[in-house]
């Protein structure tokens, strides 16, 4: 097992600089960094200005260079105009003498958002803390409803309520959030139907989350990933109804309620476990459309404002973010895949 972990841990840090490598190429390319120069300086800049700016703030060194300066494993650049010495570890706190050579990712200086007007890992911590509450309450709703619904759909596969309860599953994942998300707030928080029981908005949700103003976004979300969920627990429990052992429990007599929790139902949540874990890496970025929709500023909420604007520093942060939250997930349900299947074994 310890050299298992090692071995993912490896792979997690190589997928996760090639990841941010990429995602540092994407958001670098000449059109975002001019974007850059007129938004800082001034949007009537001449081509010339342009390029003079660039030079000027360190953009115009290689894209391996600067990559290794954002990331803190290469000296941050300097430059010397007029008398007047400026760099990447240059604050005004911080002077050319007292400031260190390397201010990055690995030191824990992820940049300032040009939006935001603050540092990139302040707006993460806060934001990634909003999403995080939002993630607790959509999962304690959506999972345990999702793993009820899909056991009671595949304990009599073919019958009436597994009929009705898949109808019912594949109807949630077909209905993007976007759509749920306008049906629930017409019908629950608009005037269009009389029936004002929540709130259209979450933004006091950040503040004081309350039933009132915090379970719609909440219903939204789990919505769609609960059908998922319903149906790949109901297709894992059909299968494991049908196995020999099972079979083997009915004709010594065991009662079909001790066959289903005490045989059954262990075996049957190994698939959907995965699935499960899966849903944190969506959560994370796929609220994007509900947060912007119910106005709840947190991480996906500071994703689009980072890509409205190009904030260079303050999407790399977010992706960083992502991308750990994906590779940590994985390693976990790949862990608890073998401790719920003892028939799995690492070599």
């Amino acid at each position: 097992m310890l050299l298992f972990l090692l071995r993912r841990v490896g792979v997690m840090i190589l997928t996760a600089l090639c990841l941010s490598f990429i995602v540092f190429f994407l958001t670098n390319l000449p059109p975002n960094l001019e974007k850059v120069a007129k938004f800082e300086g001034n949007s009537r800049m001449s081509d010339e200005e342009v390029v003079s700016w660039l030079a000027n703030n360190g953009f115009a060194q290689p894209m391996p260079v600067r990559f290794g300066e954002w990331l803190g494993v290469v000296p941050g650049w300097t430059n010397e105009r007029d008398g007047r010495i400026t760099g990447r570890c240059i604050t005004p706190e911080r002077t050319a003498e007292t400031a260190p050579r390397f201010c990055g990712v690995l030191q824990g200086q992820w940049g300032d958002s040009r939006v935001f007007r603050d540092e990139v890992s302040t707006i993460v911590g806060v934001r990634l803390w909003m999403t995080a509450k939002l993630m607790l309450w959509v999962m304690l709703l959506m999972v345990p409803s999702a793993l009820i619904i899909g056991v009671l759909a595949g304990m009599r596969e073919g019958s009436k309520t597994d009929r009705s309860l898949s109808t019912l599953s594949i109807a949630t994942t077909a209905t993007p959030e976007y759509v749920s998300g306008v049906i629930l707030i017409a019908v629950f928080a608009s005037s269009a139907v009389g029936l004002k029981w929540f709130k259209g908005t979450a933004t006091a949700a950040m503040e004081d989350a309350t039933f009132e103003n915090f379970f719609l976004p909440v219903l939204t979300i789990s919505l769609y990933g609960m059908g998922y969920i319903a149906r790949m627990t109901r297709a894992s429990m059909a299968e494991v109804m049908t196995a020999q052992y099972i079979r083997t429990a009915r004709l010594k007599g065991v009662s079909f309620r001790n066959i289903v929790l005490k045989h059954a139902l262990r075996n049957a949540l190994i698939a959907p476990f995965t699935v499960i874990m899966l849903q944190f890496p969506w959560l994370l970025n796929g609220v994007v459309v509900v947060e912007t929709l119910f106005n709840y500023k947190g991480l996906g909420w500071a994703l689009v404002q980072a890509a409205g604007n190009n904030d260079i520093d303050l999407l790399l942060g977010i992706s960083v973010v992502s991308v750990l939250v994906v590779l940590v997930t994985q390693l976990i349900s790949d862990i608890g895949y073998v401790y719920l299947n003892p028939r799995i074994r690492i070599s």
